[in-house]
């Protein structure tokens, strides 16, 4: 035990020892200080609330408004809102440190050039918080450039960024080219693999132990690698977890479906296990207990990932309408699966011609589509 306070040691002894026993109380008092005014600022300036504004500020030096003041000027002259400004502030704090001319500028330039708009950028900075803190030259633009090369085209490197914007701030040595690797190993043209990192980048960004794990049950599960639904499936069995699976497994199982038929359901069109429960159960409590509509039937084609109210509901209606009107004989539902499944195009098409034996099946039609709308 220290005795620092001896019978003759004077009160300003006592804080030199103090200081000398713990430098960190030196400053302590003017560090409070500081953070508070960061706190202060962080609540006042950018919106944050009090909570969020206190672990924000933990990564701020700050001690006067004038960069973080400069910072916000700068993003609403990029047209960002206030609150897209509190958003950006409260994920990555860091920013309001930058120098808007040296650090931001030129990153926002760059990405305005390559096609971005202004939604995008604000897209991309949310979904990777850092990026403004990584460099343009060193990292940024090689990285860019190196998806664009991989996709041969910058308007499908646009697409990548839009979609995940993880893609624009990847290690593509550790896990993009060594997961297209595996792919390539079982037989997956580069056109599909392309297609896969165009659409669904973030299926690449894991590691390559589990996107093997991936590849193997779909060999398993018996797709063809030359076709399209066998990329397809490896994103829907990468995007959700084994519990996810089962229990749409088991939703399916509840409407009569075999294991067989949700398996030929899913090679047929592997979007099918990317619907939710709850739209699955949505979907077959009309098709089935309000059309009669058969489930193995269902098994066999992409109804099931079809909208509610812009597609199965409004034509399910009119194939009622053409039933009772006697324009048709479809007894046995042979011909619904077309009438959901065909464009919009043809559909119109169909109904025109039925048009001269019971005017107003047009009209109809339309009337149930923009109340769907």
């Amino acid at each position: 035990m220290f005795n620092l306070v001896g019978k003759n040691l004077t009160f300003s002894a006592f804080k030199t020892s103090v200081h000398r026993l713990f430098p960190c109380s030196l400053c302590s008092s003017q560090a409070a200080s500081d953070n508070s005014f960061r706190v202060s600022y962080l609540i006042d300036s950018c919106g944050i609330p009090p909570d969020k504004a206190i672990s924000a500020s933990k990564y701020l030096k700050f001690k006067t408004a004038d960069r973080a003041d400069s910072v916000i000027t700068f993003l609403k002259n990029q047209r960002f809102t206030e609150a897209q400004i509190s958003h950006l502030v409260r994920l990555y704090p860091m920013a309001l440190q930058y120098h808007p001319e040296k650090n931001l500028l030129p990153k926002f330039k760059f990405l305005s050039s390559i096609g971005l708009s202004h939604s995008d950028i604000f897209k991309l900075l949310t979904g990777r918080s850092n990026f403004l803190g990584r460099s343009l030259k060193n990292h940024i633009k090689p990285t860019y450039n190196l998806l664009r090369d991989l996709l041969q085209s910058n308007d499908s490197t646009l697409i990548a960024i839009r979609r995940c914007a993880w893609v624009s701030d990847c290690d593509f040595q550790s896990k993009v080219i060594p997961n297209m690797q595996i792919l390539h190993d079982v037989g997956v043209p580069g056109s599909k693999m392309l297609y896969l990192l165009t659409y669904q980048p973030r299926d690449f960004l894991v590691t390559t132990d589990l996107f093997k794990k991936v590849i193997d049950e779909v060999v398993e599960m018996g797709f063809e690698p030359l076709k399209i639904t066998f990329v397809l499936a490896v994103h829907a069995l990468r995007s959700m977890n084994k519990s996810t699976w089962e229990k749409k497994l088991e939703t399916y199982e509840k409407w009569g479906w075999s294991k067989n038929e949700i398996l030929v359901a899913f090679k047929t069109y592997p979007w099918c296990m990317m619907m939710s429960e709850e739209k699955i159960d949505k979907v077959m409590d009309f098709l089935v207990n309000k059309t009669g509509f058969e489930t193995s039937i269902l098994a066999k084609s992409k109804i099931i990932s079809l909208s509610m109210e812009k597609r199965i509901i409004p034509r399910s209606l009119v194939y009622q309408y053409c039933l009772d009107n006697g324009l048709m004989n479809d007894k046995n539902h042979s011909g619904f699966s077309w009438w959901l499944l065909s464009s919009e195009n043809l559909f119109i098409k169909r109904l025109k011609r039925y048009e001269t034996e019971a005017p107003g099946v047009l009209k109809f039609y339309k009337e149930k589509l923009d109340h769907a709308n």
